[in-house]
């Protein structure tokens, strides 16, 4: 592998600086700081490089080291490099006025046709929510951050690496670890009272990886699939990256409302979304008569239901209903489950516990792409678990998003007053709903927050079919109390211009 070292090198010596035949008008320090200025410029030395000391440097290219600290000086007083105590001098970001980008015509070159899979995700990708966003007022889908106990997870990371055998660094089963899968089947047995074998349990990234995974191998182009209306933004723009055939159905107070899908009996429905713990965004919990309602529709049609089990741990600790998955005699429920918003995002575990017929494709399908979920991470996340630091954490996130639900109710009331008002929902949740006036177009309204670092989710990007209402999904959960209501201040003066 080329070091910098190498590479200035090789530079220095193509360029031949070092011949005083060339260039004998200008320095050699003047020469050198021309060549870094290039080499960052193009590139050659790309931005955050820690760049050779002026002693390693010089011995290379056998020139003076004054030469060098020179060249270095002088790179400083233009922005290109800086310097760092104690660690030496690092390439700093391009300067916009300096560098000039080239574009790249890629019309002109001949390049072999995309494939319909590929425009079609191409296409829906803007249907989903961006996950770029840095800030986090008022992002929907995040639990409280700061509560996460990073000690405990520390020290269970610290434990597994000093008891780590060098066996266990090879690769691990595409499907996950067996202690991660044993401690899952335990937990869901406890807390959702579904029973699986241990087999059954998939370990992924998170649901879009699930959702990808069951799609793929169940979904041909047509195939229909059926969705509540509305939904999660980023579960439409996946089935309709596949080419689905996307059949709307609307919610009630039960849930989703099985009566309206009388009209897709002859559709070759193979999959039902369904979100019956906590609609999402709505809050609606799926009544149990509904839930036997469904199973018995997708019973008589062939169709295999995708339980999205969405924040359960939050909103049904108290109130237990029973999942769709236990209720299911015919083995046609896909459970979906995620740590993702439980404990914090950039943690990339969830988890689906699927039918017995679809464990060999979906297997198979995962060694062809992701492989695998790291195991150092699975067995941490095992201990966690077993530990009891789940439990733990679980109650600790529920009375903080109780505690943030309250004062940013009141905070919200107390700016907005009835220009914006919050839905009411007895449902626990990490987000909260509001609607706007008829006119006012939500997307525009969540731009115009994003530019002012409020992010917040459009409500009408969750419709699957014409004729979306609109509104702001909140996520008041990980913000900080004292921050709350400086936000939410904020907010209000931009909504009061917006609505001018």
């Amino acid at each position: 592998m080329e070091t910098i070292l190498n590479r200035i090198s090789k530079l220095f010596f193509e360029k031949k600086l070092n011949e005083k035949t060339k260039k004998k008008s200008q320095a050699l320090y003047q020469q050198l700081f021309n060549l870094f200025k290039e080499a960052i410029l193009n590139n050659d030395l790309p931005e955050g490089s820690v760049l050779p000391s002026t002693r390693t440097i010089a011995a290379k290219l056998n020139v003076s080291r004054s030469t060098i600290i020179k060249a270095y000086e002088l790179l400083i007083f233009e922005g290109y490099i800086e310097s760092m105590v104690g660690s030496g001098h690092k390439v700093k970001g391009i300067i916009a006025d300096t560098y000039i980008w080239q574009p790249f015509n890629i019309e002109k070159c001949s390049y072999p046709d995309l494939s319909d899979t590929g425009k079609s995700f191409q296409k829906t990708v803007k249907i989903m929510n961006s996950t770029d966003d840095v800030s986090i007022a008022f992002r929907p889908g995040l639990p409280p951050l700061d509560v996460f106990p990073v000690n405990q997870w520390k020290n269970l990371t610290n434990l597994y690496w000093r008891n780590i055998k060098s066996s266990a660094l090879t690769y691990s089963a595409s499907s996950g670890t067996e202690q991660l899968k044993k401690s899952l089947a335990n937990y869901l047995n406890f807390s959702r009272n579904l029973k699986c074998d241990p087999s059954q349990i998939i370990i992924v990234s998170g649901s879009l990886q699930s959702l990808f995974l069951v799609g793929n191998v169940l979904l041909n182009p047509g195939d229909s699939v059926i969705m509540e209306n509305p939904t999660f933004p980023n579960v439409h723009s996946i089935f309709k990256g596949l080419r689905a055939n996307i059949r709307a159905v609307s919610i009630d107070q039960e849930g989703l409302k099985v009566s309206e899908m009388k009209d897709f009996a002859n559709m070759n429905t193979k999959l039902i979304h369904t979100v019956p713990s906590c609609h999402y965004p709505t809050g609606v919990k799926m009544s149990l008569n509904r839930r036997i309602e469904l199973l018995k529709w997708a019973n008589e049609h062939k169709s295999i239901i995708i339980e999205n089990d969405y924040e359960h741990e939050v909103n049904n600790y108290h109130d237990f209903a029973p999942s769709l998955f236990s209720l299911d005699t015919e083995q046609r429920t896909v459970f979906l489950g995620t740590f993702n918003r439980l404990l914090h995002p950039s943690i990339r575990v969830g988890y689906m516990v699927v039918p017995l017929y679809l464990l060999n494709p979906i297997e198979a399908l995962l060694k062809h792409s992701h492989r695998f979920v790291p195991s150092s991470i699975q067995v941490v996340l095992s201990q966690f678990i077993e530990k009891n630091y789940l439990y733990n954490h679980i109650k600790n996130v529920i009375e903080i998003a109780e505690e943030r639900k309250k004062i940013f109710n009141e905070a919200f009331g107390n700016y907005f007053g009835n220009a914006l008002l919050l839905n009411s929902n007895p449902t626990r949740s990490l987000h909260t709903l509001a609607e706007l006036s008829v006119g006012l177009k939500d997307t525009e309204l969540t731009d115009i927050f994003a530019k002012n670092n409020i992010i917040t989710h459009a409500y009408s990007k969750c419709f699957v079919a014409e004729n979306p209402k609109q509104g702001l999904i909140l996520g008041f959960t990980p913000v900080k109390t004292p921050i709350i209501k400086q936000k939410i201040g904020q907010m209000e003066k931009i909504y009061r211009k917006f609505n001018q």
